[in-house]
Parts: C-alpha cells; sequence; structure tokens
C-alpha cells in the first residue's frame, strides 16, 4: 500500500479539507523531496483539529463518529512518508475537543499499529485565547514550540522548515479520514459539510462536487423564505444570494443560512468586524489597527464608506498573513451580493 497511495491520491485529486484545498499530494512530495535533500532529517506531523472558526462543525462530528478512520489515516501517511524518519506525532485541538474525546482517542491507540512502531504521540492544546488565528499553520508550529502565539513568515514552507526545524506535515483531521478511504479503495470524493440553518442543521457527507443548491434542497435545508446564505465559515466564508447558488460549496465546507428579513446588515457586519479586530494576533500593523478601524466606522454608522474600502484594501495588500486579509471576501461579498440587490 505504501508504495502507490501517493499515486492514488493524485488520481483523486485529493486537497486538504482545512479551508485552502491545497493538493495533498504536493504537500507529501515536499515532505519526501525535503527528507532526500537532508539524509539526516527527521519530520513531524500534526493533526490539525483546532476548528476555531464559527459555523464550522465537522471536525467534532469526526472525532465523535470515525476517530479510528482518521488514525488510519494518519498510519497510512506515515508508512507512505517514511515510518523510520518520523520523529513525532502532535495531534492539536481545542480545550472542548480535548475533554470530549481525548479518552476515546488513547484508547484506541493501545490497540493500534502505531503502539508497535512506538512513534512519539502528543497532545497538543490550542490556546484558549486563540480562536480563528490559532488554526493557522505557522502559528501552530509556535504555540507546540512554546514561542508566542502569531505566524512565522512563509519564505520557508513548514514541509521544509517547520517543528523544531525538521520538515512538518499539517494536514487537516478531514483529510487525514479522506486519506484513509484513498488507501482503502473507499474514496468516492466526498465531504463533511456543516448546515446551519432552522430546518435540518448538521453535519453531511455528500459529494464534493454537488452545488450549493442542491446541498440544501437535498437535506432538507431550503427555506420558504426569501434567503441568503455565507459558504465555507461564518468568518472568511462569501456570501451569496439564493441565485447565486450553482458554486460549489469552499473553504472549510460550511453553509450558514440568514433570512433577508430577520438578519439585519448592522448586526452581520458589525459580527464580522468585532470577531478579527478582538482576534487579531496584533503582530502587524494593517490587521491590529485596520480592524479597529473599521469597527469604528462600523459602529459610526460609515460601513462601505470611501474610508472603510481603503481599509479593506490595505488589509488585502498589507496584511502580514491570512487572517487580515480573509476579512475582505466575507465584507466585499456581502456588499456586492446582498447588500447591493437588496
Amino acid at each position: 500500500m505504501p508504495s502507490d497511495l501517493m499515486a492514488k491520491i493524485i488520481k483523486a485529486d485529493l486537497r486538504g479539507r482545512g479551508g485552502a484545498g491545497f493538493p495533498v499530494a504536493l504537500k507529501w512530495q515536499a515532505i519526501k523531496d525535503s527528507l532526500a535533500k537532508n539524509p539526516k532529517a527527521k519530520y513531524y506531523i500534526i493533526i490539525n483539529a483546532g476548528e476555531g472558526e464559527p459555523g464550522v462543525k465537522k471536525d467534532a462530528y469526526i472525532l465523535e463518529h470515525h476517530a479510528d478512520t482518521v488514525l488510519h489515516g494518519v498510519h497510512a501517511t506515515m508508512l507512505a512518508l517514511d515510518p523510520k524518519r518520523l520523529a513525532g506525532i502532535y495531534f492539536y485541538t481545542n480545550h472542548n475537543y480535548y475533554k470530549l474525546y481525548a479518552k476515546k482517542i488513547d484508547r484506541l491507540l493501545r490497540t493500534h499499529e502505531f503502539l508497535s512502531l512506538k512513534i512519539f504521540w502528543n497532545w497538543q492544546l490550542k490556546p484558549k485565547d486563540l480562536s480563528y488565528v490559532g488554526g493557522e499553520e505557522t502559528v501552530i508550529l509556535n504555540v507546540i514550540e512554546g514561542h508566542r502565539h502569531e505566524p512565522r513568515l512563509k519564505n520557508i514552507f513548514p514541509t521544509e522548515s517547520g517543528l523544531f526545524n525538521e520538515p512538518t506535515l499539517i494536514n487537516n483531521l478531514e483529510t487525514f479520514y479522506d486519506i484513509a478511504l484513498v488507501a482503502s479503495g473507499g474514496y468516492d470524493s466526498k465531504r463533511f459539510y456543516t448546515i446551519n440553518s432552522t430546518l435540518r442543521p448538521g453535519v453531511y457527507h455528500l459529494p464534493s462536487s454537488w452545488p450549493i443548491e442542491d446541498v440544501l434542497r437535498l437535506t432538507g435545508n431550503w427555506p420558504s423564505y426569501k434567503f441568503f446564505v455565507q459558504v465555507g465559515g461564518d468568518l472568511c466564508g462569501e456570501f451569496l444570494n439564493s441565485r447565486q447558488l450553482s458554486k460549489v460549496v469552499s473553504g472549510s465546507g460550511s453553509i450558514t443560512i440568514y433570512s433577508w428579513f430577520n438578519d439585519k446588515s448592522d448586526d452581520i457586519i458589525n459580527k464580522l468586524v468585532t470577531y478579527f479586530k478582538e482576534n487579531s494576533c496584533g503582530k502587524c500593523t494593517p490587521c491590529r489597527e485596520g480592524t479597529y478601524r473599521l469597527l469604528e466606522l462600523a459602529q459610526a454608522g460609515k460601513s462601505y464608506s470611501p474610508e472603510f474600502w481603503d481599509i479593506l484594501d490595505l488589509l488585502e495588500n498589507a496584511s502580514f498573513c491570512a487572517y487580515g486579509k480573509n476579512l475582505v471576501l466575507p465584507l466585499s461579498s456581502y456588499y456586492k451580493n446582498i447588500l447591493k440587490i437588496n
């Protein structure tokens, strides 16, 4: 299995499920290349189950129902990359998930092949004061190493020099679930969707190619009232009106339904800007000061004023990491797709 798993992953066009959708095979190849360049190097695997974005609940569902499949995916990964050069595995998760699922996973590990390979396994809890930004890859590295909880420069990727300066593979929990299915021949191009609705909310496992409209209709979540949605996550996801739902679901796979009549624009904009302002790590001026100023403008009733747009442009082009940039899509899409046609 290890020798042909890479080929299977390439054929399946498997992509990471943490939000960015980066091809799994490219990350694996980057690890292999790094190990080939330095015969003395070891590598680490980090399972990212921090799930800090509001509106996304798939990791909890997977831990509840498919934890063993995830472990098989991790095991298949280490066998394919090189088990003898694996320095350790970190399971990065939030305090609530640790409380709910750590005993279950530790129990599974006692009967799993991990134990026979004597691989160092450690839980790493996401700091309670870190939410969305705490899921950024280089922030995770800093948290585990005990450094300040802020992103690193990405001129060197984690697959080349990551945890403790060793090549490091960081993938979302769902990605390892998918890897297990590819390894066993059971992958059928599905993904997990979190649907936040007043009708039939929950987590669904459905084809990743389905348009948003099909996902909503076939799960019984198509509202009878006039509505719009935010897709991908309740922070960085794109807002779409009900005539734009031929797109497939992006990002972390969530769909949140809003009512045109009951959900007020001021509340939505204030919620978004407040969250980004309160959870900025403070490393860079554009994000730290820009989100503060955006909140001032929103609270003064000046959302989407020329100054508001200027600051959004600054966030998109000058933020140190993706956190500040990610505020641009929800705010701009809300204006173009919802407010402008209201």
